[in-house]
């Protein structure tokens, strides 16, 4: 059952109006099962003094493009009611001439547009009014004999609304089936969600929990949890497995929804979603279109449901299926828009959001993990409802041009034009070593701050996990990830990838940047020396370089590699034998990979950096006192000493660095591939030749 979540004492601190529709709007949206992300309205007659100091009575709702459980007051618009009430008498008005209309309506042009649905709560004679999509009631609304069973539970309390579009016929429809019926208490509009009222707004929400949970009673009384989606069809395969299996096939799902713009992946495997992809119904029930309106815009009107028997080992196999339903998918969502384009219809990218798989669970796709997240949790809902409907009769939806009509809706699209621009890194993936050392976490930082999602590995767990929650408390959740990786394990690097595969799709971006260094005069270098330099600059570099080109190659959408070098990849410093031999290796090796890594758009690049001391955990170390010894001064000379030998007498830093790996990662270097740069301040020791 659904809970009230009204706290009486916080309630009461508020100043009431706006403050207090706000917080009933909040706790209306913390809970997914009443309302959906970014749908549902609510709105709050009142009264306020106008610019003139008279008293007019204003309706707030709802602005266009904000979510019940985030929004704040500034998120809502004022309407003067005197303006709107003479709507009620016209017979017809189309959606454009009503935003016009609404935009003269309102108190301050500051105010975001008004909601799609603003009519409905205007024509409403109600102080509060909250408009939501409950599983329950969306259920009820989607079941084939849905207004039979509202009459058992509800009798002559509801007002039974047939699916129309939003807008004045749908608003006006609503008001005139509330007046016509002096017992209503609420409205259920097919195929849509629900419509409550109250004179408080204490009243109106929990008249809203109370319609919801009468409903959820009736149905959870007729659940058979073993006849469910027509019983279990498959069995679940093991978390591990199903994890497994996850992180091999979702580079190649990636590269196949990746053809138009790049898309973000995310895994989900919770216990209603794996009952549902094994269901004997399921791959039927799914293709019947969406359970709400509102969800079209995030998981198209259908998902991709692979025919696949769930085997631990059949991962190839399982990729192949994948790829042909992915591009099966693409071709019909492509049918479907010519069917249905109105003038001037641009369509979307024709990859599915939603993609169900027997055994293993759901993958969904998006602009951003964020995005991919809500085509997720809005299917969750969808599940949901199929399982109230179905457990009550069939499930039905909404024909296949009112879906399109929804979906392509030019008012329906304006709330994702309000969404901020993409970047130079937005869609994409980086991952990089040495993630909480100096160079790494300002590395991150500097994507990150243009669109990308970053994986920090690094030795350093602790380190790398402290910098991505810096960063996601920055740009928002899990826009960063950490993990614990030696770069000399074959393993753990494997291991990092699949993790990252898990948690995105794929890479894009991957900067080879874990380090160490040691300094001894040559005849005093030991072979343990020597290969610590080998294992972690020379075998830790193609390592991880390897896993990746494996990885962009399976992707089949290009790549970016930037390798770390140093001064010493080309100049043979004193008493660094081992550290300047491994940094050479890195950067031929890096060519190497560039000269192979063409035909599949894999640029790879190098940065021959030289002294950055801010931030960094080598020279912080021995390094420090192993170099000024070299030099013959102290260690607290390094930097001085350092910036005067360079032509342009300054030190680097490691935003510097970051701003080199940025340039060699984004679009303006996209026809440069097995190049060296240098950001050293100018050695000329070091001038490649």
């Amino acid at each position: 059952m659904v809970q009230s979540l009204w706290d009486k004492a916080k309630a009461a601190e508020l100043e009431g109006g706006l403050a207090e529709l706000v917080y009933r709007s909040n706790i209306i949206g913390a809970d997914r099962r009443v309302c959906n992300y970014g749908g549902g309205n609510t709105s709050s007659k009142t009264i306020v003094k106008d610019f003139r100091g008279r008293d007019v009575e204003v309706m707030y709702v709802k602005g266009s493009g904000s979510d019940l459980a985030t929004m704040k007051a500034g998120n809502f618009t004022g309407l003067r009611m005197d303006d709107i009430r003479p709507l009620f008498e016209r017979s017809e008005m189309s959606d454009e001439d009503m935003v016009a209309y609404l935009a003269n309506c309102m108190i301050d042009a500051k105010h975001p547009r008004a909601s799609i649905e603003t009519l409905l709560h205007a024509f409403l004679p109600f102080k509060h009014v909250d408009h939501t999509h409950p599983d329950a009631i969306i259920s009820l609304a989607c079941a084939d004999n849905g207004r039979h069973l509202a009459e058992e539970i509800f009798g002559n309390r509801f007002v039974w609304v047939p699916y129309v579009r939003p807008g004045f016929t749908l608003s006006k429809m609503i008001a005139e089936g509330v007046l016509a019926n002096p017992n209503a208490e609420l409205v259920i509009m097919e195929k849509h969600g629900l419509v409550t009222w109250g004179d408080t707004a204490e009243a109106s929400y929990a008249q809203t929990i109370k319609i919801i949970n009468e409903a959820e009673a009736f149905i959870e009384a007729r659940v058979n949890e073993a006849k469910l989606f027509g019983g279990a069809k498959h069995e679940v395969l093991p978390a591990e497995v199903r994890r497994s299996l996850a992180a091999q096939v979702m580079p190649t799902i990636r590269g196949a929804v990746s053809d138009e713009k790049k898309m973000i992946l995310s895994f989900d495997d919770q216990d209603d979603v794996l009952a549902f992809v094994g269901g004997h119904d399921s791959a039927k029930l799914s293709q019947v279109g969406a359970a709400c309106p509102d969800h079209l815009v995030h998981t198209k009107v259908v998902p991709l449901f692979i025919d696949w028997t769930p085997n631990a080992g059949d991962a190839e196999g399982l990729k192949a299926k994948l790829a042909e339903g992915i591009a099966s998918y693409k071709e019909q969502y492509k049918a479907y828009f010519e069917r249905n384009k109105n003038e001037g219809d641009v369509m979307f990218e024709a990859a599915p959001r939603v993609i169900l798989i027997p055994g293993i669970g759901m993958i969904n796709t998006g602009k951003s993990w964020a995005m991919s997240q809500v085509s997720g949790a809005l299917y969750h809902r969808a599940i949901a409802v199929m399982r109230g409907a179905t457990a009550l009769g069939d499930f039905v939806s909404l024909s296949e041009n009112e879906s399109y009509n929804v979906e392509y809706w030019p008012l329906e699209l304006y709330k994702l034009s309000l969404a901020p621009a993409e970047a130079e890194f937005s869609r994409k993936v980086a991952f990089i070593t040495g993630g909480a050392g100096g160079i790494g976490s300002e590395t991150a930082r500097r994507l990150v701050s243009e669109g990308a999602h970053v994986v920090l590995a690094d030795l350093n767990l602790e380190g790398a996990q402290k910098v991505a929650a810096e960063i996601n408390e920055k740009y928002g959740e899990n826009r960063a990830a950490a993990v614990k990786m030696d770069v000399t394990s074959e393993e753990q690097v494997i291991a990092a990838y699949e993790e990252t595969s898990l948690a995105y799709g794929g890479v894009d971006i991957i900067v080879n940047n874990a380090g160490l260094a040691t300094s001894s005069p040559f005849d005093e270098t030991s072979l343990k020396e020597w290969n610590l330099n080998m294992n972690v600059l020379g075998t830790g570099y193609f390592l991880v370089a390897r896993e990746a080109f494996k990885l962009m190659k399976q992707q089949n959408i290009g790549g970016n590699m930037v390798f770390i070098g140093s001064k010493n990849s080309v100049y043979a410093g004193k008493n660094a034998t081992a550290y300047s031999a491994a940094k050479a290796l890195e950067a031929h090796l890096a060519r190497c990979i560039a000269a192979e890594g063409g035909e599949f758009g894999i640029r790879v690049n190098t940065i021959l950096p030289d002294a950055i001391l801010q931030g960094s955990t080598i020279w912080n170390g021995s390094w420090r006192n192993e170099r000024a010894a070299a030099y013959g001064i102290e260690p607290d000379q390094l930097e001085e000493y350092y910036r005067k030998r360079t032509t342009l007498l300054v030190n680097i830093y490691p935003r510097d660095i970051a701003e080199g790996i940025a340039f060699f990662a984004s679009s303006k270097s996209d026809k440069t591939t097995g190049c060296m740069l240098t950001i050293d301040g100018g050695v000329p020791a070091a001038f490649t030749r």
